[in-house]
């Protein structure tokens, strides 16, 4: 129970939507009612109207002994025979039944519409905080995480587990009362089934095919925004560091959101629809009934043969009040109680994650790097495996800086750790002699650009990929951005230039073109401290020489910190830092590195023999 009201917890404000659901729901179910206690009497009443001096224990006579509300009515029936005819009075019947049922069937409709604005409503804030949190989490919890396990809490548990909390609610309060006062009214009745059901199927069929004509188009509107839906979660969960690189999650989380909202407003629309094919079918059969009832009754009142007797009409009417619907609702819904809540906990397993890295109080902002990023003992370790130790290195403004080493040394972790991915698990960094644990981290990553080795790019344009970084950027300054990073020309022999969608993750593109506007987006962004991580070591020689003489220009009059592959591309450094072990073995320039006779120069030789 514990679980299921804090889910429950997403419906708030509960009372908005629960307040006029119980009370279209009473009053849907008072007129259900009188539409049984209206038939029996008014109809065993009006049956033995030639009869006056038989005096049986017929049904209305028992009714009427339990409820003064049957004796009242035939009342007002024998009031109305006395004063107008049989037929009128048939006549009158026939109109408040069909009346009673019409406004039944109302309140059940708007008892239904409101619960489905609870259920839209819990569905959108619990699926929004779920997304919420999970673009708030730090990145190493992305590393230790399934993607697709993610994605399933948020689309597929998420509504499992909104339809199980309204669910629940109609099973404590609606299908319960329902079931009772039916079963008290019918407890003595016996039906048998008739097929004059079957003569309301071809004009109901036909008016709710007209209700659900649309259903067809908003279920395909439908699937395509949930689609999306998923689709940006996916890349929003594989582009997380180029988001928070460049301080962009709120952005993600309301691009995400306004997704949400209309697929959430076009999913309550599809159910109103459908919600109406079941009121409206029933008040048809009714109505289909009522004629019925009006011209039986009147053969049977004229002492014509017919086959219709009073049983069979109460027989119909009892099996069309449909009194194993609720029944059948409380089984349903207790069935998928339990499956809803094993969901709900999946969920709000992944909303009690706590991100690692927040903002202490009272964090202050870095405004700009004018000094020096220092690494005093830093250590780092993923669990036990301890990847980074006793790391004392410093960066200089303006210095290019050059991370060397074989693989799983620990040069991309180092790199992780200037952006304030991880925060350190022993040592400090800083940065103009600032604590990174002071700052606030949104301002120490504005300070910084990246250009991954993976050349992220959104599922958009070229221009909108670009602009990533600076949402407001005009034309003339993205273009300006795509020339320094020789990305304009080929921008330009694209299909509709700069506007040009690139694909998913940009699979449009070659390697090197996606490369390039990565470094578009992050010459726009415009930082005094630039990030590459082994950015042409997935390249072609042509493209890497293009996207080469691109990082040139990037890294000029700034701070450049670069993992390099190819060794011959980074012997211009200030300083080259050799990184074996998670532990830097050697620093100097290409030739200091060189007359040391070490690993770098091991390093650079078997490179010189491979190519």
């Amino acid at each position: 129970m514990k679980t299921y009201f804090r889910l429950l917890s997403f419906a708030k404000p509960i009372e908005k939507f629960a307040i006029p659901y119980v009370i279209a729901t009473l009053l849907s179910i008072l007129f259900g009612t009188f539409n049984l206690a209206l038939l029996s009497p008014l109809f065993e009443t009006l049956l033995n109207a030639n009869k006056p001096a038989v005096k049986s224990a017929t049904l209305t006579d028992k009714a009427a002994e339990s409820f003064s509300l049957l004796g009242k009515l035939r009342e007002l029936v024998n009031d109305s025979i006395a004063k107008n005819s049989i037929e009128t009075t048939l006549f009158y019947v026939c109109v408040v039944i069909v009346i009673s049922v019409l406004l039944s069937n109302l309140f059940r409709y708007l008892s239904q519409r409101y619960m489905e604005d609870l259920r839209v409503h819990t569905l959108l804030n619990f699926r929004k905080r779920v997304f919420d949190n999970v673009m708030n989490l730090h990145v190493g919890f992305f590393t230790n995480e399934r993607k697709g396990d993610i994605i399933s809490k948020v689309a597929s548990d998420v509504q499992v587990v909104q339809f199980t909390v309204t669910n629940t609610l109609q099973v404590v309060f609606k299908e319960p009362v329902t079931l009772i006062v039916y079963v008290i009214l019918l407890f003595n009745i016996s039906a048998k089934l008739t097929l004059f059901s079957l003569l309301v199927i071809p004009i109901s069929a036909f008016v709710i095919s007209k209700i659900v004509k649309r259903l067809k188009q908003q279920a395909k509107e439908s699937h395509e925004s949930f689609a999306k839906m998923i689709g940006f979660l996916d890349e929003s969960l594989s582009g997380i560091k180029i988001i928070k690189a460049f301080n962009a999650t709120e952005r993600v989380k309301n691009k995400f959101n306004q997704e949400n909202i209309f697929y959430s407003n076009l999913t309550r629309k599809m159910v109103r629809r459908q919600q109406l094919g079941s009121p409206v079918s029933e008040f048809l059969g009714v109505l289909m009934i009522a004629i019925i009832v009006w011209y039986g009754g009147t053969l049977i009142l004229h002492n014509d043969a017919t086959a219709l007797t009073a049983s069979d009409f109460i027989a119909y009417i009892a099996i069309f009040s449909q009194v194993m619907r609720p029944a059948k609702a409380l089984t349903d819904s207790f069935s998928g109680i339990h499956s809803g809540i094993a969901a709900g906990e999946r969920v709000l397993e992944l909303i009690d994650t706590k991100a690692e890295l927040i903002n202490k109080p009272n964090a202050e902002r870095l405004n700009e790097f004018s000094n020096a990023l220092i690494f005093e003992d830093v250590a780092f370790s993923y669990g036990e495996k301890e990847v980074l130790k006793n790391i004392n290195l410093s960066i200089q403004k303006g210095q290019t800086v050059a991370l060397v080493g074989p693989s799983g040394g620990g040069k991309s972790t180092l790199m992780d750790l200037i952006p304030r991915f991880h925060d350190p698990k022993s040592g400090t960094i800083k940065i103009d002699g600032h604590d990174y644990k002071d700052l606030t981290v949104e301002s120490i990553r504005s300070q910084m650009g990246t250009v991954n080795q993976e050349s992220f790019l959104f599922n958009d344009s070229i221009f909108n990929n670009i602009a990533f970084a600076k949402p407001d950027a005009t034309e003339a300054e993205v273009i300006a951005a795509a020339k320094i990073a020789n990305a304009h020309e080929f921008i330009q022999n694209t299909e509709n230039g700069y506007q040009t969608f690139v694909g998913d993750r940009g699979n449009r593109l070659s390697g090197g073109q996606r490369q390039r506007v990565c470094i578009a987006r992050a010459v726009l962004a415009n930082p005094p401290i630039m990030l590459l991580d082994e950015a042409t070591s997935a390249l072609d020689t042509e493209s890497e020489k293009l996207v080469q003489d691109a990082l040139n220009n990037l890294m000029k009059n700034r701070t450049s910190i670069v993992i390099a592959h190819r060794l011959s591309t980074i012997q211009h450094a200030d300083k080259i830092v050799v990184i074996d072990r998670g532990e830097v073995l050697e620093t100097g320039s290409h030739q200091e590195l060189m007359s040391q006779n070490g690993l770098y120069k091991r390093l650079i030789d078997m490179q010189a023999f491979n190519d």
